[in-house]
């Protein structure tokens, strides 16, 4: 049994997984530069820095004592890691360096480190240091217990090394940057590479849902959603695929349902016919009229319902479609000789464009949109009825000078039985089925009707269709 786990636990989990790790990599991090206060960057990589740094002065001052030459080789080291430099005896009197005042801050804290530093006389032992923050201006102040000649060079004397900065890096020397800089990009992409999983599965769901549900859409109702997820994403994929079945079986019963009932139509409708044909011959000259009108009704009744029939053969049988090579040029001859004789219409198309269809099914199809052309637009100008081939579709076109449609119409105008007019009568047009019967045949022949309408005025109704290679010329 497949254990259902919810998407938004999922989500949370992953959340708090990925706060956790990252919290545990700040917190070593932390742990190692900064422990408690400014005290602690001493504490780090930052401390063995400076304490490097003091031990080269400070071997520098002893080869060398005098203020003239301490001062000498203050400034270099000033001037080379951008930070002042100072030298203090623990009582707070300046050996070496520019003249300078010292915080409060930082005298009491000198004051406090009075006597040798740790290790002095026993070898070289660990040096104590100390960082401060002073206001009024905003200055960072670390300082180093070293030991150094006095000014005869005669005995060694305690002492506090002191360097200045206006930041808190210190020009690198105090903090440094990069390791910053190096975790926090080392964070955000071990993040992303975290979340990329469970987001690119939860897209990729979403993906495949949204291009299900547009096929379904379309009418391609046996479009299925991979299941095999078991969260809320799984879920609505089952249900969507559940919905297309359903569909299918209803818009299939519907269609069927429609046949059926054409079908059925189909004999009491001829048996009307003969006793038309009957009650014609006896009628006499002042019922003449009323038999005309009646036959016209029943001719009506008779085109709704092979209609029907046509529509509902189309929709049904679509699996069952044998597709061939059909060369478009010639197909549109025939269709134009016999849906169009007399209308004005321009066919421009290469011979040899060719398309993977039907011949019965596209034929069908181009004869109802030229009949339509022909009906709400022949009078308006020219039909032109055109080819294209491109490497994925074949494209048949039909495009007129007509009125065209209403915008709101364009997305409905291939439902059955939908018609843009108001009214229904005979006069206005057709049953409403043929556009359907378009639509139905061309995805038979497993292609895409549109359309749209031209500017600045106009209609265009394209078909596109799979490409079929061109037969050589011989």
């Amino acid at each position: 049994m497949r254990i259902r786990f919810p998407l938004y636990a999922k989500i949370l989990l992953w959340f708090f997984l990925n706060l956790a790790a990252l919290g545990v990599a700040f917190y070593v991090f932390f742990h190692s530069q900064v422990r408690l206060g400014l005290n602690s960057l001493m504490m780090g990589r930052a401390g063995d820095r400076i304490q490097a740094v003091s031990e080269i002065i400070t071997g520098e001052l002893n080869k060398s004592p005098g203020r003239a030459s301490a001062d000498e080789i203050l400034k270099r080291f000033s001037e080379s890691y951008r930070v002042q430099f100072y030298l203090f005896q623990s009582e707070g009197r300046q050996i070496a360096g520019e003249p300078v005042a010292l915080p409060r801050p930082v005298a009491n804290v000198l004051s406090e480190q009075r006597g040798p530093p740790p290790g002095a006389g026993r070898g070289r032992g660990p040096f104590t240091k100390f960082m401060e923050r002073v206001n009024d201006p905003v200055r960072y102040w670390v300082g180093v217990r070293v030991t150094v000649l006095d000014r005869d060079g005669a005995r060694t004397v305690p002492a506090t090394l002191l360097a200045v900065s206006d930041s808190m890096s210190g020009g690198g020397l105090f903090l440094d940057l990069k390791p910053w800089i190096e975790i926090g990009l080392g964070a955000l992409v071990f993040s992303v590479l975290f979340w990329i999983p469970l987001v690119r599965g939860i897209t990729r769901s979403i993906s495949q849902m949204t291009h299900a549900t547009a096929q379904i859409a379309d009418g391609r109702f046996d479009t299925q959603v991979p299941a095999r997820r078991s969260d809320e994403l799984g879920r609505l994929g089952e249900s969507i695929n559940r919905m297309a079945s359903r569909l299918s079986g209803f818009v299939t019963g519907q269609k069927r349902f429609l046949g059926d009932i054409a079908h059925e139509l189909c004999s009491p409708i001829a048996r009307i016919q003969v006793a038309l044909g009957i009650l014609e011959q006896r009628a006499d000259e002042s019922q003449k009229a009323c038999v005309e009108d009646l036959r016209e009704e029943v001719q009506q009744m008779t085109s709704l319902v092979n209609e029907l029939l046509s529509f509902s053969k189309a929709s049904l049988k679509q699996k069952d479609v044998a597709l061939e090579s059909v060369p478009l040029a010639d197909l549109a001859r025939r269709v134009v000789e016999r849906e169009a004789a007399g209308a004005q219409i321009e066919i421009e198309m290469d011979e040899t464009h060719r398309a993977l269809a039907s011949p019965d099914l596209l034929e069908r199809a181009l004869g109802n949109v030229i009949r339509n052309a022909v009906r709400y637009a022949g009078h308006a100008g020219p039909i032109t009825v055109s080819s294209a081939i491109t490497s994925a579709d074949a494209i048949l076109t039909v495009s007129d000078l007509g009125p065209g449609l209403p915008a709101e119409a364009l997305d409905k105008i291939f439902d059955p039985f939908f018609r843009p007019e108001s009214s229904r009568s005979r006069e206005t047009g057709g049953t409403g089925l043929g556009l359907a019967i378009v639509k139905t045949c061309v995805e038979a022949c497993q292609g895409v009707v549109t359309v749209r309408n031209r500017q600045p005025s106009g209609l265009l109704v394209e078909m596109r269709l799979r490409p079929c290679p061109p037969t050589p010329a011989r």
